[in-house]
This record gives C-alpha cells, structure tokens and sequence, in this order.
C-alpha cells in the first residue's frame, strides 16, 4: 500500500522527470515538495524499497514501472476530479486544484473507473492537461508557447503552464480560455510582448502571459 505523502512524492518525481521517464535531483524534489533535501533523501529510500524508484547517488531519482504507474493514477484522479467539478458541479477552473488534491488519494479503482465513463472519458482536464488512461498511458499533445508564434499568425489555445489561481484569474478577466481563437497581430522585438485579437477585441499580451499560454496552430 503506497501511503498519501508516498503518493505525493511520486506525483513530483512524474512532473519533474517528464512522466518519470528522467532522473530529477533530490534538491529539485525538495523544492517541488517544499521540503529539505534530508527529508527527501528518506523517502526516496522508502519508495526504493517498494520498487517504485530507481536512485543512483549523484545520478537522480526516476521511476520504476511500477512507480510510473502507481504517479500516473495520482494524476489520473486527480484531473478526472477536476473534470467533475467543472463540468459537474460549477467550479471554476481556478477553483479545482486544491480540492482534486485532496481527492486525488482515493484508493477506489472501481469509483474512478466509473467517473471516467460518467464523464465520457475526458481527454484533457479543464487546464488542458492530459488524462492517462485506467493502464497509466498518457495521449501526448501537439503544442507551442503563445511566446513561440510569428506574428500574422493564429493558433487555438489548448492548455496553460502555469495553472495558479491569479493566472486563471487574469485569463477570466481577459476572456481568454481553451478552445479560444488567437490571431497574432503584432509582436514587439525588444521584449517579444504581443498585440493579439481574440473575440474580436485587440489585447496587448505580456511576455509572462505569452510564456504561459499553450496553443496548437491552425
């Protein structure tokens, strides 16, 4: 049985190491977990010891298959979650993290299996993430930085970096969400912000903003 901080840790690793295919240094855990480096060190003994880790000294932690599986069902609840409460329950998109943290650590395959198909198998979660699959797959998604667009060009956005309650906020107030069309006007050279249309009104994005956004050209 892998405990909730077990879980956590795991989840982190996953994030850091893109899906915890690489190996991340016990100090980026710690600052992912908000934690010392000793205290990182032992846990990583504990999910070693369980086969959920592979650590070499100096070298990084990454996961074992078992270990990949195990973070991935974190985060398959945890978006499947997210869904529910958006489309469901009339949460907000910068409402849902805090809440699907906390329910992210329920143990019932069948409950979540369930919300899958009550939910029409989602693909991506309300910030555009992908959803893995009941077998830990994970679709990968075809997208660029807002910042990486050529002015003169459009796009679609399909999804956000930085998914804080102050950004989500902002693009509230901007009118700016998934599946909105951006049409790249202008974009400045000597700090690469942008003059982009969207809903037929003309914004002036910010570097931090455009460094934030994912989108898919069309």
């Amino acid at each position: 049985m892998v405990t909730l901080s077990e879980e956590n840790y795991l989840k982190a690793i996953y994030h850091l190491g893109k899906q915890g295919s690489i190996a991340v240094s016990t100090n980026a855990i710690a600052e992912q977990m908000e934690t010392k480096a000793s205290s990182v060190t032992d846990m990583i003994k504990k999910l070693a010891d369980k086969d959920l880790v592979n650590y070499i000294k100096y070298q990084g932690v990454s996961l074992t298959k078992e270990g990949r599986l195990a973070a991935a069902m974190v985060v398959r609840k945890h978006r499947l979650w997210e869904v529910l409460l958006v489309e469901k329950l009339n949460f907000s998109w910068d409402e849902v993290h805090d809440v699907a943290e906390q329910l992210e650590h329920i143990k019932s395959e069948k409950l979540i299996n369930e919300l899958d198909a009550f939910l029409n198998y989602p693909k991506e979660d309300p910030h555009g993430d992908p959803i893995p699959d009941k077998d830990g797959n994970i679709k990968k998604v075809e997208k660029i930085l807002l910042a990486q667009v050529d002015a003169e060009t459009s796009c679609i956005c399909v999804g956000v970096k930085n998914s804080s309650k102050e950004f989500l906020q902002y693009l509230d107030k901007i009118k700016m969400a998934l599946g909105s069309h951006i049409e790249v006007i202008d974009k400045e050279p000597f700090d690469q912000s942008m003059i982009i249309k969207i809903n037929n009104q003309k914004l002036n994005v910010s570097t931090i903003t455009a460094n934030n956004l994912y989108v898919k050209l069309v």
